[in-house]
């Protein structure tokens, strides 16, 4: 295993640990939607579906922690917070058009508030990582 991939402490493997678990969660949450419910409400399960391939990518980027990881991270760690808190503040307005539930419905009550708080430790972590120097 090369230095780069190597587990670099327990936040790293908190975050992994915490993506790996809204990503199972969220996937099986879009697809069901996208199978069985997409019609009532397209745009919120749309967001599912995009929350799904950010906590899959987050993980990716996370566990890889060089610099393209890092990259990756920060990105979609950024996109998802900025998404929980668009999302979480329209469900808590009560936007006829989010009626239904999504993963980041009310700054995502439904996952214990995990997609509020995960995406904000996971850029402090990314932001203290240097992987040019490994």
């Amino acid at each position: 295993m090369t230095r780069s991939k190597e587990i670099r402490g327990d936040a790293q493997v908190a975050l992994l640990a915490a993506y790996a678990i809204l990503a199972f969660a969220a996937v099986g949450r879009s697809t069901y939607e996208l199978i069985f419910k997409f019609d009532d409400a397209p745009v919120p399960y749309t967001f599912s579906v995009v929350a799904a391939v950010i906590y899959l990518a987050a993980v990716w980027a996370i566990w890889r922690g060089d610099a393209l990881g890092v990259k990756v991270g920060k990105i979609a760690c950024s996109i998802e917070l900025i998404g929980v808190l668009t999302i979480g503040t329209i469900t808590t307005l009560g936007d006829s058009a989010f009626d239904v539930g999504t993963v980041w419905s009310f700054y995502g009550l439904d996952y214990g508030w995990l997609p509020l708080v995960v995406p904000a430790l996971a850029l402090w972590w990314l932001f203290r990582q240097h992987p040019e120097d490994r």
